[in-house]
């Protein structure tokens, strides 16, 4: 009998031990996850939960009876502090609330954590950032309290994007900054960013690019001890915006520390093959703690690290199929989402390396797509709010075809009449 501990419990990690017995694996599955709650769906907590319109059973993955039904262990509220693992493989893993989980076979699906702001001020109290349940549970009651009229966001990736534009839908002003030149401009082109931009200030946000932060400033605290709360951002070009609440989102830093500890190879994440396998050729790993072989036939070679809820469920896939012994390799077409306000974007592939855009539609209309090409070759879209038509460039993807730029600039031709077998291989 072989008990296998998979660390960590977000998607990847349930997903990983719903395969597990998908796969006809009877052995015990114990999981364990520092957070106090049942595993659930991180995308809703910058969306809906913000909002006030999801409750916590919606958001969670799993009924307590399906974890009970496959005989799957989960313990909650407790961390993993260390492994120790014999030559042949098996081990013990000591956490911090004082259990020993012994094992015979280990997957790492820790996951990533906030990245925190490096300046003076950011322990004041209204300072919040949003990756967790708790931090969204600590967030959505500080947005409704009638004080909290004015939010400055830091972040223009996805996720302050989507609480700015919560925030504005509950009446607030608000103001992002953004250190770079574009929003999302590390994932999308100038046209996608470009829209972006004027569609936040069209819905009355204020948009700062290029942003240096000074620092975050406050009220001193009072005599009791409590701590003060924050009244604003100051930037360096001596600027403050006033705020009465703040949240920081400028992205994760992968949760490698127990990789470090078994001795792991670690290079912006665990690095692990196309089967999911880590540097020990024992351990798997997946989900946002994981990079790995570009798993894309489009994409460009070398390692990457993709941080999505389609990845963490493929991906735990292979790694459960790794784990029983069988072959497995990963290779998929990414895709990502993320809905501010009324605006839908939806991504297929991966742009990295693109030589030229094609923007299909209006984008003064927000229904318009930004297909990316590489050598003539389709590789990627960014579709804003235009559900079907990114199904349609999925599938062409999928199927390594491509569709012509002429062809895909003409919106009066659907673009599956559009569709061509790709003339030749692309270099990575």
């Amino acid at each position: 009998m072989q008990t296998t501990l998979i660390v960590g419990t977000c998607q990847a990690g349930v997903q990983l031990a719903a395969t597990l017995r998908d796969l006809g694996d009877a052995d015990p599955i114990v999981m364990i996850g520092e957070e106090g709650h049942r595993p659930y769906q991180r995308p809703p907590l910058s969306k809906g939960w913000l909002k006030g319109e999801l409750e916590p059973d919606d958001v969670i993955l799993r009924t307590r009876q399906w974890y009970e039904d496959r005989d799957i262990q989960l313990i909650a509220g407790d961390r993993v502090v260390t492994i120790h693992r014999e030559p042949g493989g098996s081990g013990v893993a000591h956490t911090l609330g004082g259990r020993q989980i012994p094992f015979t076979r280990l997957a790492l699906t820790t996951g990533a954590s906030a990245r925190r702001l490096a300046l003076p001020g950011t322990d004041y109290r209204g300072v919040h950032y949003l990756r967790d349940a708790d931090d969204a549970i600590s967030l959505g009651p500080a947005l409704a309290e009638p004080g909290a009229e004015r939010v400055v966001v830091i972040g223009g990736g996805f996720i302050g994007l989507e609480a700015a534009a919560v925030a504005r839908q509950l009446g607030k002003k608000v103001t992002l900054v953004e250190g770079t030149g574009r929003l999302i401009g590390r994932v999308v082109a100038e046209p996608t960013s470009d829209f972006y931009l004027a569609a936040h200030r069209r819905r009355g946000t204020e948009v700062i690019l290029g942003a240096r932060l000074a620092r975050i400033l406050g009220e001193d605290a009072s005599a009791a001890g409590r701590r003060g709360s924050v009244t604003g951002v100051e930037l360096e070009d001596g600027r403050v915006l006033p705020a009465d609440l703040v949240v920081v989102g400028i992205g994760v830093i992968p949760r490698v520390e127990l990789a470090v500890q078994l001795g792991l190879d670690v290079a912006g994440g665990i690095v692990v093959d196309s089967a999911c396998r880590a540097s020990d050729g024992r351990t798997v790993a997946a989900g946002d703690c994981a990079i790995m072989p570009n798993p894309y036939p489009a994409g460009l070679g070398g390692m990457i690290r993709i941080e999505s809820v389609n990845n963490a469920l493929e991906q735990a896939k292979i790694a459960a199929a790794t784990l029983l012994g069988q072959d497995a390799s990963y290779s998929t077409v990414p895709w990502f989402w993320s809905d501010q306000a009324d605006l839908k974007l939806q991504i297929a592939g991966l742009s990295a390396g693109y030589d030229s855009v094609v923007v299909r539609g209006e984008p003064d209309a927000e229904r318009f797509a930004v297909l990316y090409y590489r050598d003539g070759r389709l590789i990627a879209a960014d579709c804003v709010n235009q559900p079907a038509e990114f199904l349609a460039i999925k599938q062409v993807l999928a199927k390594g075809r491509t569709i012509p730029p002429l062809a895909a600039a003409d919106t009066g031709v659907p673009l599956k009449q559009s569709v061509v077998d790709a003339p030749v291989a692309l270099a990575s």
